[in-house]
């Protein structure tokens, strides 16, 4: 671990609090949530260039890994937010469907980035990422059919979607795929990224914190409403993850990536569905975007105990 990534928890903690202030002032508010996608994408191309690419390809060979990965996210996970909605958040119909939304959609890129901080095997984690954004995409409309028997079929912008994830992870993997045929032996660049990955992870945060800044303030209430069910999903949801890596005996670094790919959740592409799907109903938008706000600390703390136990 590098000196920076050492002080991972006050640089997320520093970054909250400076969005939280700059989103104080208008023009900052107005702009920031336009640099969110720019700094995640700049921690992923840090993170693809420190990986060996090449094994994204053989990592499907861990049919084991793969086959509790896919069935803690799409099996286990969906009943499990279910339920704990069911007895949070039955009196607040339009937050439980949120809640499910934001808590059944696996994550597509912060995962990989705190996966990389725990010290994982984010090349694993990789090599699943496109299996669980088809997955979701497709079971998305069916949990809230099962869960909450729409009648009517619910329209998704499938088309934008994909393109989104497909720019922010996309392009930092073929530019690092690039780099690395440029630059085929470690060099600065790598070790300027290796440094200071922590820090494009911190921008971000400071970016989101601060374009959400009035909706935090000004809807309080629904994160009272989500921080209970939210901490316990992913107090379980680590626990399972632990659990699950020792019961199947994965090594350290591959239950570490088990852990982060069942813990982060993907609230933007959660958030784009929701408001293509449900354009009356703003609180359930609302419920996705105070998501992150109580996720992104969590995942910083999980990193945390997953290096101590390393």
């Amino acid at each position: 671990m590098n000196s920076l990534e050492k002080y991972q928890p006050l640089i997320l903690l520093t970054a909250i609090l400076m969005g939280m202030l700059m989103g104080g002032i208008d023009t900052i508010q107005q702009h920031a949530g336009a640099l969110i996608p720019p700094f995640l994408m700049l921690m992923l191309y840090g993170l693809f260039l420190l990986m060996p690419l090449k094994r994204v390809f053989t990592s499907f060979r861990k049919v084991k890994f793969v086959l509790v990965s896919l069935g803690i996210n799409f099996l286990w996970t969906p009943v499990l937010a279910y339920v704990i909605g069911m007895v949070f958040l039955s009196d607040h119909p339009l937050i439980w469907i949120g809640f499910v939304m934001l808590t059944v959609t696996p994550c597509t890129d912060w995962y990989l980035v705190f996966t990389g901080l725990a010290k994982g095997d984010t090349v694993l984690s990789a090599s699943l990422l496109p299996i669980n954004l088809i997955l979701q995409l497709l079971l998305l409309p069916a949990y809230l059919y099962l869960f909450f028997g729409f009648e009517q079929g619910i329209g998704l912008s499938f088309s934008g979607i994909i393109q989104s994830v497909l720019i922010v992870v996309g392009i930092p993997f073929v530019l690092a795929l690039l780099t690395k045929r440029v630059l085929p032996s470690e060099g600065r660049v790598e070790g300027f990224f290796d440094t200071f990955n922590v820090i494009f992870l911190g921008l971000a945060v400071t970016a989101m914190f601060a374009s959400e800044r009035d909706t935090l303030l000004g809807n309080f209430d629904v994160v009272l409403l989500l921080l209970g069910p939210l901490l316990l999903f992913f107090a379980i949801t680590f626990t399972v993850g632990t659990t699950a890596g020792r019961l199947f005996r994965f090594s350290h670094k591959e239950s570490v990536s088990l852990v982060m790919m069942t813990l982060a959740r993907n609230s933007p592409l959660a958030l784009a569905i929701a408001i293509t799907a449900f354009p009356d109903h703003p609180v359930i938008a609302l419920s996705l975007v105070i998501g992150p706000i109580i996720e992104l600390p969590i995942l910083g703390l999980a990193s945390r105990i997953l290096i101590r136990h390393k």
